[in-house]
């Protein structure tokens, strides 16, 4: 039994380290978007930091159609950036998770 829970600790430190592993990796993924006609680019990473952002001089012209750009942009990136990091934070979550009798939810 003794035996048993320390092999479960085990198995939780590895899950807990591999989790922070995959979340210090997901701050070097890029996400690229752009709108539509291409005049707003985003880069952002995986951890949904803004890296970059590049504004076609065509839209200087109209504040109103810039921040529309912007704000739909930005969220199509930040969608993006969101299902990748579940993504892999499900996937390490469903690789650490030991088997605990009665404890199938996980699966």
């Amino acid at each position: 039994m003794f035996g048993d829970m320390m092999g479960l600790m085990g198995k939780l430190q590895e899950a807990k380290a591999k989790a922070e592993e995959t979340k210090q990796r997901l701050k070097s993924v890029i996400v690229d978007e752009q709108s539509s006609d291409g005049l707003l680019k985003v880069s952002i990473t995986a951890d949904s930091r803004i890296k970059e952002v590049s504004v076609d001089d065509s839209l200087l012209e109209d504040k109103e159609q810039l921040e529309d750009y912007l704000v739909l942009t930005l969220n199509k990136a930040l969608e993006k950036a969101q299902n990748i990091h579940d993504t892999e934070m499900a996937a390490v979550a469903k690789e650490g998770m030991p088997d605990i009798p009665g404890m199938d939810l996980f699966k």
